[in-house]
């Protein structure tokens, strides 16, 4: 970005008031020589920059100091150790670092100051602490004004304090500002000194020191930020009934409000309020203040069209658009109140949709996916922070490089996409492993699900690294997933690989599933499942019928049954719902209700009947 959006964007996170600098100007103001002066040569204007850097730098200590000394210290004997850190944060850490901090700049300033440079570049990583402090600000300042407010002894203590330091001059909360007021101070001083340094050996130097501070300064800025939107996350989350999901580990929002929805399936329009994320719209009935659920809807499996039909028509909520499943199973029309609603979350849908969809993804081999890292981590691409709590950026799980939207077609190739290509080349359809020996999960991968087969079983490469143990894959036949030992598999021989098509759902040998019951008739059934908890369930096969299985489930006191439909190539109990096979409907009914299709039957399938029986039967034999 240009400079000048720089500064801006940087600023965004300061206090608005004029006041507030004044402030710092007063605290931390020292007495250079103006490096402006007539007949002063670069190199004296070049050490005015310095002594104002290493001047400000020991009073803004010496501030830090007086604040534990003269507040912190003794407001622990009236306030909680929770008080204590929610008005002061990590202002201890604060001290620490900035003690080593001045230590260093003074050092370079003996020797002329030209490695000063290095010192901000050493301490970028130590000045990250600052994003926890400026997020935590505005909380910081309303704990205070709350106490001060409604406790007599605290108020008399702060005020006592206040005399402390400079004569009363200055009150807590302006003192508390002052942090978030120097760290963002850091840049300027180093673009006045780079613009002085200019025949300086350590020129460059001093330019990614700058760069390291507006960096720093972004950072923060993008904590503070993300700290504003969990808050409103949170506040979403508290509206909307029955929501079994963290929003937030669907991204950032993007724009909410009614909407009127059509289902493909089902064509009456319905008033609806809709929650945009990153990854998905969350589709909601209005219940007063509150929203009900009805509907999760994940963008990275749709694609967005417009309607233009329908703006011809000029009567109200009639500016539609679709959301299209990828695979036609399933689609959904929007219609909006006027032209203008409509062009705002259509452009909200796209950005939505090119946050999880980057168009450069695949760029050099990589893989890359919205991701949060834990850590504080650099883009590979241009070395800069990855910023923000949450969803910060892109990381390919192939190599784990981690990158920003804008940097991911400038990454370097990504070694394991490269082999990746290779192998594939030689075994068209994605890289194919042939297991060479059998793995039933042990060892197992640690923290991981685990995928067993075995040997001459094929298994689709999902992410391999050549230096680890441990490799992710899918089972071609079933198209279950997870961890395995890298060693035992090789890559499939040409020959050997089975054809892409999908074995229909006959053809599948279930019995090994512990919830695969066979051929079972309807009565029997209901004796099998009335004795077991509510939850329990089968999957019987009909063989007489047109739809060949059936889900049978205990709920409550009944058993109920639901007919599984085997359509064009799709399996499902709803339209409205589809699924490539068998195992993939029973997988996503294990963790999502049941109501999602029948309204009465609110449970999932929780427990498979062969593993209740096994459990009872052990219950009674286990020797005392």
């Amino acid at each position: 970005s240009s400079e000048h959006d720089l500064g801006e964007d940087i600023y965004d996170c300061v206090p608005c008031e004029d006041e507030g600098d004044d402030i710092y100007e007063d605290i931390i103001r020292v007495e250079v020589q103006q490096p402006m002066k007539m007949g002063m040569t670069e190199d004296d204007k070049r050490n005015c920059c310095l002594l104002e850097i290493q001047e400000t730098e020991a009073k803004y200590y010496k501030t830090l100091e007086d604040i534990e000394k003269n507040y912190m210290n003794p407001l622990r004997l009236v306030l909680t150790p929770q008080d204590m850190e929610a008005i002061f944060i990590n202002l201890e850490d604060l001290i620490k670092v900035h003690f080593s901090f001045l230590r260093a700049i003074d050092v370079s300033m003996m020797s002329g100051g030209s490695s000063l440079a290095k010192v901000f570049l050493e301490f970028k990583e130590r000045l990250l602490i600052y994003g926890k402090y400026c997020s935590h600000m505005e909380y910081a300042q309303n704990t205070l004004n709350h106490l001060l407010a409604n406790r007599e002894d605290v108020r008399q203590k702060v005020e006592e304090c206040t005399l402390k330091v400079q004569d009363g001059k200055f009150k807590l909360q302006d003192l508390l500002v002052v942090p978030m007021q120097r760290v963002l101070k850091y840049h300027l001083l180093l673009k006045e000194l780079l613009s002085h340094s200019s025949e300086r050996p350590e020129k460059q130097q001093l330019k990614e020191a700058l760069e390291a501070m507006q960096d720093l300064a972004m950072y923060i800025n993008e904590v503070k930020r993300d700290k504003e939107t969990l808050k409103k996350i949170s506040e979403f989350q508290s509206s909307i009934e029955n929501l079994q999901v963290k929003l937030e580990e669907f991204g950032r929002p993007k724009i909410d409000g009614e909407l009127k929805v059509r289902s493909i399936v089902n064509h009456t329009k319905q008033d609806r309020y809709l929650f945009l994320f990153d990854k998905v719209v969350i589709v909601c009935k209005r219940k007063g203040y509150n929203y009900e659920l009805k509907e999760i809807i994940e963008l990275l499996f749709h694609k967005m069209t417009d309607d233009p039909m329908n703006n011809k028509d000029i009567k109200k909520w009639s500016y539609g658009f679709y959301l299209i499943h990828l695979q036609g199973k399933q689609g959904f029309q929007f219609f909006c109140k006027t032209e203008e609603m409509k062009r705002k979350w259509m452009e909200q849908f796209e950005m939505a949709m090119s946050n999880i969809k980057p168009e450069k993804a695949n760029a050099n081999h990589h893989n890359f996916q919205m991701y949060t890292f834990e850590k504080t981590t650099n883009c590979k691409a241009c070395r800069m922070f990855l910023r923000g709590t949450f969803y910060q950026g892109y990381l390919c799980p192939k190599c784990g490089a981690g990158a920003h939207k804008e940097c991911l077609e400038i990454i370097p190739p990504c070694k394991i996409g490269e082999l990746f290509h290779i192998i594939s080349s030689l075994c068209p359809g994605g890289p194919k492993m042939v297991a060479v020996q059998n793995y039933h999960g042990n060892p197992a991968p640690p923290g991981k699900p685990v995928l067993t087969f075995q040997m001459g079983e094929v298994i689709e490469l999902l992410r391999g690294d050549p230096d680890s143990p441990w490799w992710e894959g899918r089972l071609l036949q079933m198209k279950k997933s997870g961890y395995f030992p890298s060693s035992s598999v090789k890559p499939c021989p040409v020959d050997a690989r089975p054809p892409n098509s999908r074995p229909p759902s006959r053809e599948i040998d279930y019995t090994a599933y512990p919830w695969f019951a066979g051929n079972m008739e309807r009565q029997q059934t209901d004796n099998l499942l009335k004795s077991h908890v509510s939850g329990t369930y089968l999957i019987r096969e009909r063989p007489a019928e047109a739809e060949r299985f059936a889900i049978s489930i205990k709920f409550n006191d009944e058993v109920k049954h639901i007919k599984v439909v085997e359509k064009d190539n799709w399996i499902h109990i709803t339209e409205a719902k589809k699924f490539e096979s068998l195992l993939e409907l029973v997988e996503y009914y294990q963790s999502h209700s049941l109501k999602e299709s029948f309204k009465q039957l609110d449970t999932t399938l929780k427990y498979p009947y062969k593993s209740r029986e096994r459990s009872t039967s052990r219950t009674f034999t286990r020797s005392p």
